[in-house]
């Protein structure tokens, strides 16, 4: 018997690994490889299949009733849509409103958005930073530098834009 406590804790398991294994293959011996077709000899009932008692089958509906069904169904669904209301040909038309006064003024120009310059510079950094980063020679000092450039460039953005 082993004296050291790390010795009786090995023997333990190797002995709790041996009968896992045990309990694997007499498993293995029942069921047999889902790969190989099973011998006549090594096959066995199963007791449980045997104690279920087979289910009794219902009996299925004629055709004649499903037919009868689908028919109901459709004259149920024609009836519902002849006593909905529906907008008759003699109904009249709704009122016509009338339209508002037009106001002298002159139509506007459309506006073109301009789109501040360090905005522009922002955009420039991002696509430098992306084009870095998917890059396979990936160096930090530069990497640093460029996020370091595109976080400034996209607060002055933002500055900007909110003005």
């Amino acid at each position: 018997m082993a004296t050291n406590p790390e010795e009786a804790d090995a023997d333990q398991q190797r002995r709790e690994l041996e009968e896992i294994r045990r309990k694997f293959a007499e498993v293995g011996k029942r069921l047999g490889s889902a790969f190989e077709p099973v011998s006549a000899e090594v096959r066995q009932p199963d007791a449980l299949l045997e104690s279920v008692p087979p289910t009794p089958e219902r009996p299925t509906r004629p055709r004649w009733q499903w037919a009868a069904a689908v028919a109901l169904i459709f004259v149920l669904g024609t009836g519902l849509g002849f006593t909905l209301p529906r907008s008759a040909a003699d109904d009249s038309p709704p009122p016509a409103t009338t339209p508002a006064p037009a106001t002298t003024q002159a139509p506007q120009a459309p506006t073109v958005p301009t789109v501040p310059e360090v905005c522009l510079e922002t955009a420039r950094r991002g696509d430098q930073l992306i084009a870095m980063l998917m890059r396979a020679k990936r160096n930090p000092t530069q990497l640093t530098e460029a996020y370091t450039a595109y976080v400034a460039a996209s607060q002055a953005c933002r500055k900007e834009a909110s003005r």
